[in-house]
């Protein structure tokens, strides 16, 4: 059995303390791939160390997170578009919309939203969504650009099931993580009325983490309470959620 994180944030500060043994108490749990989303250009020599202390298991992404598209986020794009010319990536991520921080920025964070989706298809490679408070702005945008190039990740994803059904239809998994386990989270009242075939999972760490953990540190190991959850309420094995959640990944992510 091996168990994939689909995004997982093992660069992050909240780690720097004890990054090599959190990540050995993850791959002693046969969680072996992680993904690795971009945030913007300050984190890059992180991600790209991580790559290399970790280059069997740790996959990157590059793109331009939504809460970082500030004043100067068309020089932030350039600087994600040279990277593509210089190296191989397995996604543009993590993109989209974020209305919860900042509604001022939503004419540029669409911008971005875009012209990264186009890098995506350009080189021909998967996207993955940030979505928070953006549902029907992301929607929009994805509707426009629909075809068949278009595919990836609906990450941390959080809305009803018919949400659920709309990011389905644009060829997109469904991110869950920690939400799911959530007593209010609402997933776990509708997720299993979603094929398997459409799920893959994710920590968001060190975010997002799922009970008996909220609200301490997330980490790539605590996965395994994601899919004990979802092992439940679709009334299969562990081992069955992780084989399909991860061939999920693979088909995603070609690798």
């Amino acid at each position: 059995m091996i168990i994939t994180d689909t995004h997982t944030h093992l660069y992050s500060e909240a780690f720097d303390d004890d990054r090599d043994a959190m990540i050995k108490r993850a791959l002693d749990l046969n969680i072996k791939r992680f993904f690795i989303p971009a945030i913007d250009s300050s984190y890059t020599k992180a991600m790209f160390d991580l790559e290399k202390a970790y280059p069997k298991n740790v996959h990157l992404m590059m793109g331009l997170h939504p809460t970082s598209v500030k004043e100067n986020y068309k020089e932030e794009l350039q600087y994600v578009e040279t990277l593509f010319k210089e190296r191989a990536f397995v996604a543009v991520g993590e993109i989209g919309i974020d209305l919860y921080w900042d509604t001022s920025t939503l004419k540029i964070q669409q911008d971005a939203f875009r012209q990264q989706i186009q890098l995506a298809k350009t080189h021909k490679l998967p996207i993955v969504i940030h979505c928070r408070d953006a549902f029907d702005e992301i929607f929009e945008i994805l509707d426009d650009v629909n075809d068949d190039y278009l595919f990836g990740i609906f990450h941390c994803f959080t809305g009803n099931l018919e949400q659920a059904k709309q990011a389905i239809s644009y060829n997109m998994k469904l991110g869950i993580g920690g939400v799911v386990t959530f007593k209010n989270g609402g997933l776990d009242k509708f997720i299993n009325q979603i094929d398997l075939s459409h799920i893959v999972l994710e920590t968001d760490s060190p975010y997002l983490s799922p009970a008996p953990y909220r609200g301490k540190r997330n980490e790539s190991s605590y996965i395994i309470n994601v899919l004990n959850k979802l092992s439940e309420l679709y009334n299969v094995s562990p081992e069955e959620i992780a084989n399909i959640t991860t061939a999920n990944s693979v088909d995603i992510f070609k690798i």
